[in-house]
């Protein structure tokens, strides 16, 4: 059995309110769940303590025993604190003007 965190949705219509909740994945997102997480309000403001509240201990549970959140969940337990954001991707170096470094005509000196 596969198991995600994710959000499920409450409230009624143009109020929207999520618990997070960890549920096997093949199950509807207003379905069946296996345990209550935390509740996340995106209405309420930026720095109001009732826009999010987690179970930290019940988290992180179900984080080592291989839960996989979903990519809204990610961002939210990122800003939380409780997940590490994804590693930065390194780009290379830009070439000359044609690529080609064997020509010294071509290579640009400062």
């Amino acid at each position: 059995m596969a198991v995600k965190i994710r959000l499920a949705r409450l409230g009624c219509k143009n109020r929207a309110f999520y618990r997070i909740v960890a549920a096997d994945s093949h199950t509807p997102r207003d379905g069946k769940h296996l345990q209550v997480l935390g509740f996340y309000d995106p209405l309420a403001a930026k720095g109001d303590a009732r826009r999010l509240g987690l179970n930290v201990d019940l988290v992180k549970y179900w984080l080592s025993v291989g839960a996989q959140p979903t990519d809204t969940v990610r961002g939210i337990l990122m800003r939380a604190g409780l997940v590490s954001p994804p590693p930065m991707v390194v780009m290379g170096q830009k070439k000359g003007p044609s690529g080609d470094t064997s020509n010294p005509e071509n290579m640009i000196t400062q």
